[in-house]
């Protein structure tokens, strides 16, 4: 069975699958205007949806995040090393990327066992 979250006419925010969670693409929607805000309220938000589904961060299989500038790097990781679980780092790709939206600077993906 397929569990989903959220569900519109385009996607769904989250679904639940044989004991795995797989999330949208997770934007700022507040529109804070730095790299540093705009990842801490991605990451709250990945929290969130990971709580709904009875899944938390330490238990993250990979995340994909796009940066709409590859030179907020620097800040991005401050925001996910102050958010990360002590020992549970999990597997992570990160790329530049054009994003819908010109107000959003980043965009993270995460897959989650729960």
């Amino acid at each position: 069975m397929i569990q989903r979250f959220d569900v519109g006419t385009r996607m769904s925010e989250m679904a639940v699958h044989n004991g795995v969670c797989y999330l949208a693409g997770q934007v700022a929607v507040e529109g804070e205007p730095d790299i540093e805000g705009q990842t801490r309220e991605v990451l709250a938000n990945i929290d969130a949806l990971l709580a709904r589904a009875g899944t938390d961060k330490s238990k993250i299989l990979r995340a994909q995040i796009f940066l709409a500038d590859i030179a907020d790097f620097p800040g991005m990781n401050h925001a996910w090393d102050a958010w990360v679980s002590p020992n549970h780092a999990p597997p992570r790709a990160t790329v530049q990327a054009v994003l819908a939206k010109p107000q959003w600077k980043v965009e993270i993906v995460v897959t989650a066992a729960l």
